[in-house]
This record gives structure tokens, sequence and C-alpha cells, in this order.
């Protein structure tokens, strides 16, 4: 997958969008009003990623085992029926969660942008939303996590993103696949109901207007477009639908088939570029291991690390989005602050 990723960044994809280019007007955006529209984030460099949802109370430890990778698979991992993970909401409660903190670390890190997961693959919603009662409000917490992120960006010059995962482990439009040997094929190529498409592509377009309408982010950063039932048609579809709702809004190429639709930047993970290419890019890296909060992971990227990887990115045209996956409570791990804001001393001191 990531030699045929690498193949279709090297033809230009990522500006021509793909063979197939979408329907609608927005294939037609001159080179001009593209770059004009990317410019922000061409500059930026370099941006915080946040993983937060229920899973993170969990840490990636379920009936006193340890997930193997990443804790916010856990669902996954252990073959969690959606009845018995869903209670999950009722003690998710991130009283410290600090809005203010973590946007102030990442503008003190030299971050310019912040993408947080609104709704991961689990299909809990970290917001209170009107299609779904799977969602922040569902959980004994009063506060709107959404809303404060957004104004802290706002207050320090930090542009807001937002997360959200096509496949969805609650919706009852979706099934694992249980008589399937791994936990990809079962959870990760999760199956669609027959007769349910339609209806989930429709709450997925009215949740994603009711983030664009309610907290205005720059960024719309999509996952999960590796399920056999989502199309590149659809995912062509759904670029279009937000584009028209945001004319200048950014979305990743996730959005449809990473492969072959690769409008707005290209989006290796765990990895990155190093030559230099003719489109735009970002390469998304867990500060440890786990994207999700999980007890012990203390296998640290130092701030050398973390410096010489955002130089390197940057050098060949790409930008670096740096995980941080905050605690059930809502705490940020000290020592991802403490790597950050190092990583943004090292940074003042190079110009």
């Amino acid at each position: 997958m990531r030699k045929l990723f690498l193949i279709c960044l090297a033809a230009g994809l990522a500006i021509s969008c793909s063979p197939q280019k979408p329907a609608g007007n927005f294939h037609e955006e001159s080179m001009e009003a593209y770059q004009e529209r990317m410019a922000w984030f061409k500059e930026a460099k370099y941006g915080m990623f946040i993983h937060f949802g229920l899973y993170s109370q969990l840490g990636g430890v379920w009936k006193g085992d340890t997930v193997w990778k990443y804790s916010e698979w856990i669902q996954s991992y252990k073959d969690i029926s959606k009845e018995e993970y869903a209670p999950l909401i009722k003690t998710f409660n991130p009283q410290d969660f600090d809005a203010e903190l973590i946007v102030s670390t990442a503008r003190d890190a030299g971050m310019k942008y912040l993408v947080i997961t609104t709704k991961h693959h689990e299909g809990f919603c970290l917001w209170d939303s009107k299609y779904t009662d799977f969602d922040l409000s569902g959980a004994p917490f009063d506060r709107d996590v959404l809303r404060e992120l957004a104004d802290a960006c706002k207050k320090h010059g930090i542009r807001f993103g937002t997360y959200y995962s096509i496949i969805d482990w609650h919706h009852p439009s979706q099934q694992p696949n249980l008589d399937k040997e791994s936990h990809w094929e079962r959870w990760g190529k999760v199956s669609m109901v027959e007769g349910k498409k339609e209806e989930y592509v429709s709450y997925m377009k009215n949740q994603l207007k009711e983030i664009l309408d309610n907290y205005d982010p720059s960024i719309l950063w999509f996952d999960g477009d590796w399920a056999d039932w989502w199309t590149l048609e659809d995912g062509i579809d759904l670029y279009n639908y937000l584009r028209g709702i945001k004319p200048e809004l950014i979305i990743n190429n996730r959005v449809a088939k990473r492969e072959e639709f690769l409008r707005d930047y290209g989006t290796p993970e765990q990895f990155h570029i190093d030559s230099l290419v003719n489109f735009e890019w970002e390469a998304c890296y867990t500060l440890n291991t786990s994207w999700g909060f999980k007890h012990g992971d203390n296998n640290w990227k130092q701030p050398d690390v973390v410096y010489e990887k955002l130089t390197e990115i940057n050098k060949f045209g790409g930008n670096f989005l740096l995980n941080i996956g905050p605690d059930g409570s809502g705490r940020v791990p000290e020592e991802s602050i403490r790597i950050l804001l190092e990583v943004g001393e090292m940074l003042k001191n190079r110009h």
C-alpha cells in the first residue's frame, strides 16, 4: 500500500486529484486558487494531532489485559461488542481537560494548527450531536470540549481542525466480521449492513455539516477509507459536498481512497517522504507508540528526534502532524508537554 501511495504521489495526483477527477465544480479549481487555499497550510509546517475518546479512559487495558499496539483500537483487539463497549460513556468524565494548556503548549512548541478526533472508529462523538445519543452529552460531563479548543485556537492564532472516521463500530449500519481471523479483517474491514449505506452516508453528512456550522474548522481530517463499501466515488461526493458548504476548507486525501484520490494533500502515517516532490503532504506520527493514551507507553521520541524529523519533513516540503493523547480525565501526559516545549525552544534558537 505504501508503494502504491508513493507512486500515485510521484505522478502529481495531489494537484490533479486523481485519474477520476471529482464530479462537480471543484475539480475545475485553478492552480492559483488551489495554491491560495493551501497557502496557510504550506506555511504552517508543524501541527498537533490529538487522539481523545472513550478509549482514553481505558488506557489500552481491558479486563486486566493490555493491548499490543494502539489503544484507540482496543475494541477491535479485544472483540468488545458495541453493547459491552457503549456503557463506557457513563464513566467518561474528562474534568481535567484544559484547552488553554493544550493550545498554548502547541503555540509555544512552534505548532500552527491542531486536529482533534471528533469521532474515531468507536463511533463516540466528542460533541453534542443532534443525530446520535452516543456523544458527549451522554457522559457525566457538561462542557463543550470542541468549543473550548476552537476558542483557544482562535485566541492563540492556531488553526483548528477536526478528525472524523468513515467507519463506525457503534452505528447500526455496520457490523464486525467475527468469522474472520485477524482483528483487521474483523473490525478494520467492518461490513456495511445491506440496505443501510444511504442512511449512514446521510448520518455522516449531517454530522459533518454540524461540525462545520458549530465549530468552523479549517481542516477536516478523514480516516477509515479502507472499508470495502466506501468507494472512490463516495469520497468524491463527500468532498464536493463539504467544499460546497465551505469552499476554503482543506480536506485530506483519506476522504476517498487514499491510493487514488490525493486532494487536498497526501497523508503518510508513521513514515515520511524523503525527496522533493511536486505536491502537498503531511506526515503524522505518534509521540510515543500509541495514538490514544496508553498506560505504561513510555517509548517517547525525545526532543532531538522530534526536531530532526520536523527538519527533514519540512526540508522535503511536508508538514509534520505530531500526536498527543490525553488520558480519560483529560490530562495530557507531562512528558508530552516537556518534549513539545523543548522542541519549541530548539526552533526558537534556530532562527
